[in-house]
C-alpha cells in the first residue's frame, strides 16, 4: 500500500481491502446501499434492498465504511439486468440493476426522508410520476475528453463511477434519444481527429431538438412541448426529458390554481409561465440572465400568450415592484441546485403570497429552504417527479399554502 492510500484509512474495525459478507437493508439517496457488519455501517453502490452481498472495502470514515461490489450472493427480487455492458463503470447511472416500479418507490422514499432529517416535516409524499421513456429519454448529454495522449488510450465519454479524473469510453449512452446515438459516431470520430492538436481536453455537448442534434451551444434551438413550442439557446438549461415535461408542467400549472396571479421566479426562457399562463389572469416572470427573458418574449409571442410580462432582473428583488396583490398570488419557483437565496427566502416571507410552488432537481436543498417557509406555510401536497429513470437524480415539486 503507498503512502498516498495509506493515509486515507485508519485503525479497524477495518482495514484497507478487508472482504465482507453484509445484507443491504437501505438505499441512501445517492444510491449506496447500506448493511451492517458488527454493527458498523458499511455502504456499497449497485445492490437492492434484500440482498446479501460480499464487498471489498476501500475507503473508511469516522462512522462508516465503503466498499465496492464484488458478488450478489442472494438477489433481490428486483434485481434485473442492465441493459448497458457499461453499467458499474460509467458514472452516470445508479439503478438499472433495479425495476424500473423499485426506482421510483426508492425516489418516493428519498423525498420523505429529505423532508423529514433536512426540513423537520412529516407529510405524506404522491407516488413518483413515471416516465414514458426508462431508456433514450434524456435530449442533453455532454460527454468529456481528456488531452489526446495516445489513440488507444483517449476516451470520450463520462466520470468513472468513483473516480475524479478517469473518463470511461461511451461509443452508446442508453438513456439518451436515438438521434444523439445517432450522430455519436460521427461526433466521437470527429473530436478524435481535432484532439490530437489541441494542448488541453474539453466537452461536447450534443442537444436533440425539433431542428435535430445541435453541437453548439449558442445556437438557438427549439422544442416541441404539448401544445406549445419554445425557442432556447442549446448549450442553456432546458429540461433534458422533454417526453415527462408536459406531465410536470401540467401538474405545476394546476398546483398553483386558486390564484389569479403567477409569479413566476427563475423563470429561464418562460417554459412553466407559458404553459400555466391559461390558468391565470396575469403571468409576471423574472430572471437574471437578459438573453433567456429576450427568449422568453420571443416564446411569448410564438405561442400567442398576451397575458404574460417577462422581466429581467435578480429573483432576490422580484416582489419590488410587483403589480399585483399578494394574497391572490401564487409564486412559482425554480431555483438551481443550490437553492434559494437567503435573500430571496426573507423577500418571499414579506411578500407572503397566497401559495408557493417549488421545484427543484435537488430535494436536499428544497428541504432547507422549506425548513424556513414552514413558520408561515403549509405543504398541501409533495409531487416527484421520475425526470431521470435509471440515475438516483428526481425532480420534486412541494406546494405550500399560507397558513
Amino acid at each position: 500500500m503507498s503512502p498516498e492510500i495509506s493515509e486515507n484509512f485508519t485503525v479497524p474495525p477495518f482495514k484497507y481491502h478487508d472482504e465482507v459478507e453484509l445484507d443491504i437493508t437501505a438505499i441512501t439517496n445517492l444510491g449506496l446501499g447500506i448493511g451492517r457488519v458488527n454493527n458498523w455501517v458499511i455502504m456499497v453502490p449497485f445492490v437492492c434492498i434484500g440482498e446479501r452481498v460480499r464487498a471489498r472495502i476501500f475507503k473508511i470514515h469516522k462512522n462508516y465504511s465503503e466498499a465496492d461490489l464484488l458478488q450478489v450472493l442472494v438477489p433481490s427480487d428486483k434485481r434485473v439486468e442492465p441493459r448497458c455492458p457499461l453499467f458499474g463503470s460509467c458514472g452516470g447511472c445508479q439503478y438499472q440493476h433495479m425495476q424500473y416500479p423499485e426506482q421510483l418507490r426508492l425516489k418516493r422514499s428519498h423525498v420523505h426522508e429529505l423532508l423529514l432529517k433536512l426540513g423537520g416535516i412529516d407529510v405524506p409524499v404522491n407516488e413518483c410520476l413515471s416516465s414514458e421513456y426508462e431508456y433514450h429519454y434524456r435530449s442533453k448529454i455532454t460527454p468529456h475528453f481528456q488531452r489526446f495522449r495516445s489513440e488507444e488510450t483517449f476516451s470520450i465519454g463520462f466520470l468513472s463511477y468513483g473516480c475524479r479524473q478517469k473518463i470511461t469510453d461511451i461509443p452508446e449512452c442508453l438513456i439518451a434519444t436515438a438521434g444523439i446515438n445517432s450522430v455519436l459516431p460521427k461526433i466521437r470520430q470527429d473530436v478524435l481527429s481535432s484532439a490530437r492538436t489541441k494542448k488541453r481536453g474539453g466537452t461536447i455537448l450534443l442537444r436533440d431538438t425539433f431542428n435535430g442534434v445541435e453541437t453548439n451551444s449558442n445556437a438557438c434551438v427549439e422544442q416541441d412541448v404539448g401544445v406549445y413550442k419554445f425557442t432556447f439557446k442549446a448549450g442553456s438549461f432546458f429540461q433534458n426529458n422533454p417526453y415527462l415535461l408536459p406531465k410536470m408542467l401540467d401538474y405545476a400549472a394546476h398546483a398553483g390554481q386558486g390564484c389569479d396571479f403567477l409569479i413566476d421566479a427563475y423563470c429561464g426562457v418562460g417554459t412553466f409561465g407559458i404553459y400555466a399562463a391559461k390558468y391565470f389572469k396575469r403571468v409576471y416572470g423574472i430572471e437574471i440572465d437578459d438573453d433567456a427573458i429576450k427568449l422568453a418574449r420571443e416564446n411569448a409571442k410564438i405561442n400567442d400568450i398576451r397575458n404574460a410580462d417577462f422581466i429581467s432582473g435578480d429573483a432576490a428583488k422580484i416582489f419590488v415592484n410587483v403589480p399585483f396583490a399578494s394574497e391572490n398570488t401564487c409564486v412559482l419557483i425554480d431555483p438551481p441546485r443550490a437553492g434559494c437565496g437567503k435573500d430571496f427566502i426573507e423577500q418571499l416571507l414579506t411578500f407572503l403570497p397566497k401559495k408557493i410552488v417549488y421545484i427543484s432537481c435537488a430535494p436536499d436543498t428544497q428541504a432547507r429552504d422549506i425548513a424556513i417557509l414552514k413558520a408561515r406555510y403549509k405543504i398541501s401536497d409533495v409531487q416527484p417527479v421520475d425526470m431521470f429513470p435509471q440515475t438516483r437524480h428526481i425532480e420534486n415539486i412541494v406546494t405550500l399554502d399560507l397558513k
